[in-house]
């Protein structure tokens, strides 16, 4: 019964994380003052077509160097669970100068 247990376990937490990545773009030579920006991004059918358009040149305001990093942030998880049922999904950009 421990072993099954523990397999349940170990199946949960791979179950969770197999969907958790993140993507990081630098530009110029990245972030130098540490400033960030989010935005939430909004897709539907499964992360197929996207709602809503996150502007980073808007969010740069204009920076030659900084980051950008697009994940699936724990918070998104959350609201995933509540909004996957209809196939509304979430992702975070952060900008950061």
């Amino acid at each position: 019964m421990k072993k099954l247990v523990q397999v349940v376990v170990l199946a949960a937490v791979l179950l969770v994380l197999v969907g958790c990545a993140a993507h990081t773009h630098i530009i110029g030579n990245g972030a130098q003052t540490g400033a960030m920006e989010q935005q939430r991004q909004w897709y539907v059918l499964w992360g197929l077509v996207p709602i809503n358009e996150v502007n980073t040149d808007a969010m740069a305001a204009g920076a030659a160097d900084y980051t950008i990093k697009t994940e699936q942030s724990a918070l998104d998880v959350v609201i995933n669970i509540f909004t996957g049922w209809v196939t509304v999904y979430s992702r975070t950009v952060t900008l950061t100068k």
